[in-house]
């Protein structure tokens, strides 16, 4: 059992840092946050897939920690209140990274499951970033637009949607490679 935790321990280790690495990959990155990356929940879907709620929980919360600590001095430099501020660090970041752990929640019934699972924890990311988006970010509300609502739901659906796709179709082709279902036994 000590054995099989050092193992699940040093995986989670690696897969925060791949996800780290590839959340600096960006395919599209908008002026005012959020980006489409290459695969980047990916890694931390997989833990939870793989290991359950407990270790994807752990992961995703380490996960979101270094996500906020990345971004920190940007979003600093935003001029935001104290409140927003923090606000802004809860929502946007450890709350909508910490929900890709639940992501493993219907891991058992396959492949079908984990996209499910993906699908799932995607929109929870994406409701956090819309409610910031009305709540916090609508003094950046253009002056053409002037339903905050609307706006926040294409503006973080425009790099939402495409990540929620992206990665679904990765989860897809990835949980059901032979090398993949051999690690998930382990």
């Amino acid at each position: 059992m000590k054995k099989q935790n050092i193992y699940r321990l040093t995986l989670c280790a690696i897969f925060i840092a791949l996800a780290t690495v590839l959340s600096m990959i960006k395919i599209y990155d908008p002026p005012l946050g959020g980006s489409v990356t290459l695969f980047s929940m990916l890694p931390i879907i997989m833990i939870s897939s793989m290991y359950g709620l407990r270790w994807g929980l752990a992961t995703s919360f380490v996960y979101a920690l270094g996500q906020m600590f990345l971004s920190f001095g940007e979003v600093c430099s935003w001029g935001l209140s104290p409140v927003a501020l923090v606000l802004t660090f809860a929502l946007d970041y450890i709350l909508a990274y910490f929900v890709l752990g639940f992501s493993g929640i219907f891991a058992k019934k396959g492949v079908v499951g984990i996209c499910i699972g993906t699908v799932m924890v995607l929109v929870l990311r994406f409701l956090c970033h819309y409610t910031t988006g009305v709540f916090i970010f609508d003094i950046w509300l253009p002056d053409d637009w002037n339903n905050v609502w609307l706006y926040s739901l294409c503006y973080n659906g425009g790099y939402m949607l495409p990540e929620i796709i992206f990665t679904t179709v990765g989860a897809a082709i990835l949980f059901k490679l032979p090398q993949i279902k051999k690690i998930m036994q382990k």
